[in-house]
């Protein structure tokens, strides 16, 4: 395909984590295509995310969870889109509403996967490889143009404002945290229960952090807010709580003050990995094989390799199905310290680590 300097689309209402993985796309799609103008659909929640993206012009929200549901809300943001006069769209998110909407839309060329529902709705369709991470599923788009994703930027990037800097700035003067001392970052939360770690587990970490490694931050969304009071109760109220308080951006930002992350299969775990930052990736009822490990070489994954019943779904349960919570209680404190140790001699060391599994 040869379409110069079009008006683009990218198109992706997915989860947090998804977003940030897209980002490599983005980078790929300004460089090989040197678009007139790049604009990003996404949620409401995942607009911080690209509102400084360095290749983003433009980030429309789809709020298809709300105003935008419904035919009535798909017609809407049809129009809304068609008002823009976007000549190419690329959709990397593989719904059905997705393809639908950018039909509605009236784009004139539409690039999506093959495996979507809707893949008929498109113009020209790319095969996802399922056995790859998922930053390359993503790129696969771009065999439509001729490159593999060897051939493309593979690196998630986000950025933020200087509002998010001062904003940052803010909490860790609040919190009496000055730029000298060790910082670590701790997200105990997810969407889904069986891809958090056990609340003791967290608060013992956060414990011993606090004692013997530095300063401690407490991070997450609104809905992490009761997970984070119980992990800083029983921690004995180590380490600053900021899980509600700071938004993405800020969040961003914080990380960046950070030594490590230490987070569950989440999206605070893609953060830190787009912004550079060493991460442990606790993974309980997902595993890293479904191709949402962290993308990067400074990262270790703690996880209870060989029980049987993992993954039990593509984000987990709701709850166990076999009411054991074997993949949250068999992963210890001292496999995430063996974690955070190998990371921090790695970076002292200058070694490249490698993912850690935990055996019983």
């Amino acid at each position: 395909m040869n379409h110069t300097s079009p008006r683009l689309l990218v198109a992706q209402t997915g989860f947090l984590g998804d977003v940030v993985l897209t980002t490599p796309l983005l980078a790929t799609l300004h460089r090989h295509l040197s678009p007139s103008s790049l604009t990003v659909m996404t949620t409401p929640q995942a607009k911080p995310l690209l509102d400084c993206h360095p290749v983003v012009n433009q980030v429309l929200v789809d709020a298809k969870h709300t105003e935008g549901q419904g035919l009535l809300g798909l017609w809407c943001m049809a129009q809304r889109l068609r008002r823009e006069r976007f000549t190419l769209a690329v959709a990397p998110h593989k719904s059905f509403r997705t393809a639908l909407l950018l039909l509605l839309a009236g784009i004139p060329r539409r690039i999506g996967f093959r495996q979507s529902p809707g893949w008929f709705l498109y113009h020209h369709t790319a095969i996802r490889d399922p056995h790859r991470h998922e930053v390359e599923r993503i790129l696969c788009i771009m065999r439509v143009f001729g490159l593999e994703p060897e051939d493309c930027d593979r690196q998630p990037q986000v950025a933020y404002g200087h509002e998010a800097r001062g904003k940052a700035e803010a909490l860790l003067h609040e919190g009496e945290i000055d730029g000298t001392a060790p910082l670590f970052v701790v997200c105990p939360g997810s969407v889904w229960a069986t891809k958090r770690w056990t609340v003791d587990g967290f608060a013992e970490v956060v414990k011993k952090l606090h004692r013997d490694y530095g300063r401690v931050l407490l991070c997450g969304g609104p809905d992490d807010i009761p997970i984070a009071q119980q992990v800083h109760e029983r921690s004995g109220q180590c380490g600053v709580n900021l899980v509600g308080r700071a938004d993405l951006q800020t969040f961003m930002a914080l990380v960046d003050r950070a030594r490590l992350v230490i987070s569950n299969d989440s999206a605070p775990m893609h953060v830190a990995v787009a912004r550079h930052v060493p991460v442990v990736a606790i993974f309980c009822a997902t595993t890293p094989s479904l191709g949402y490990g962290p993308y990067s070489d400074r990262a270790v994954v703690v996880e209870k390799k060989d029980l049987f019943c993992r993954p039990c779904g593509r984000h987990g349960s709701p709850t166990c199905p076999r009411g054991t919570d074997d993949c949250m209680r068999q992963v210890t404190v001292a496999d995430v310290f063996a974690g955070i140790d190998t990371l921090i001699v790695n970076a002292e060391t200058k070694r490249t680590p490698v993912a850690l599994s935990v055996h019983g």
